[in-house]
């Protein structure tokens, strides 16, 4: 992998809208070895404080982006104790192997939508069990699934409606259809945020 590993990797793009001035949800893209780590984040509630609990985990997970998914939630639990706390999803691209792992705690929606027919389902969803990463984690479970080029990953904050991942048109880049989803979906009561990634394939270098 060259100086910038996501160039000619993945197509990503975000979207957002804030229900104050400050915006309470926050993603994360970066370099790990051999892949790629994604991430959205949701600050309890909105506002000011709701921004510093999501900026506090964003940090830590860009710092420590080489650590294990797992690790990466557990030390993100201890960071957020100080603020109100958060919910959250991780997804780690192995292009390697052509995997994700991932794992979350709470409402952030998580789907990973297979561009063409093959074995298992069209597309997978993420499993996240209730709580809240800085007051109350629960037992993680991180599961590994099956990227392959042309694949798309989209995570959105619960100020997306659920409906976003019932048919979106996947025709466009990443940044198109960040922004169509939170142009259609967002509820407009919360923060929102839409964080889409196509998966484009290992470079041969």
């Amino acid at each position: 992998m060259m100086d910038n590993p996501l160039s000619g990797i993945i197509d990503w793009a975000w979207a957002s809208a804030a229900l104050e001035e400050e915006c309470g949800d926050c993603h994360v893209v970066a370099q790990r070895p051999h892949g790629v780590l994604f991430a959205a984040i949701d600050g309890l509630g909105h506002g000011a404080e709701a921004a510093e609990a999501a900026r506090a985990a964003a940090a830590l997970l860009h710092a420590r982006a080489a650590s294990r998914v797992e690790e990466l939630v557990s030390s993100c639990h201890v960071a957020l104790r100080p603020t109100r706390g958060a919910v959250m999803s991780l997804a780690a691209l192995d292009i390697r192997f052509e995997t994700i792992d991932w794992c979350g705690v709470g409402n952030v929606e998580t789907v990973l939508f297979r561009a063409a027919p093959g074995p298992g389902r069209p597309r997978e969803g993420l499993a996240c069990p209730g709580g809240v990463v800085g007051y109350r984690l629960p037992a993680t479970r991180v599961t590994s699934v099956p990227m392959r080029p042309q694949d798309v990953l989209i995570m959105a904050t619960d100020g997306i409606r659920e409906d976003f991942s019932d048919s979106p048109d996947l025709s466009g880049d990443a940044q198109l259809i960040a922004d169509t989803i939170l142009a259609r979906h967002a509820k407009g009561t919360d923060d929102a945020l839409v964080l889409v990634a196509r998966y484009l394939g290992a470079r041969n270098e």
